[in-house]
């Protein structure tokens, strides 16, 4: 079993840079995806980008590739995503989970994430 931690959600301008991390508290084998979604309010959740490893292949959902990127810093079990240019759009609650061996075309598919995160709040505003 693993638990996964959100961190780094905060009040931010528009046009303003955040990174949330995902912290697992144990080091995630094998084959396995994090995988970051959102929830505005009153909006169902939905996916942000994900990251399979080994190899790094990541998955960005279409308008946010290029102002999102996710990273990873092995050594401390953290995966993070690097969110710039913010806008009021992407205020919502961003959820972390995991993902054992999946393929590119899975990972989106939240039914395929087995342990969450709690949640961390962004609320883009001026």
């Amino acid at each position: 079993q693993v638990q996964l931690v959100e961190s780094g959600g905060r009040l931010v301008q528009p046009g303003g840079s955040l990174r949330l991390s995902c912290t697992a508290s144990a080091r995630i084998g094998g084959t396995y995806a994090i995988g970051w979604f959102r929830q505005a309010p009153g909006k169902e959740r939905e996916f942000v980008a994900a990251t399979r490893w080994p190899g790094g292949t990541s998955r960005y959902t279409n308008g946010l590739k290029g102002r999102f990127t996710m990273s990873r810093d092995n050594a401390q079990n953290v995966v993070y995503l690097q969110m710039s240019s913010l806008e009021l759009e992407d205020t919502a609650v961003y959820y972390c989970a995991r993902q054992l061996n999946p393929i590119f075309s899975t990972l989106p598919d939240m039914d395929r994430y087995d342990y969450w995160g709690q949640g961390t709040q962004v609320t883009v505003s001026s």
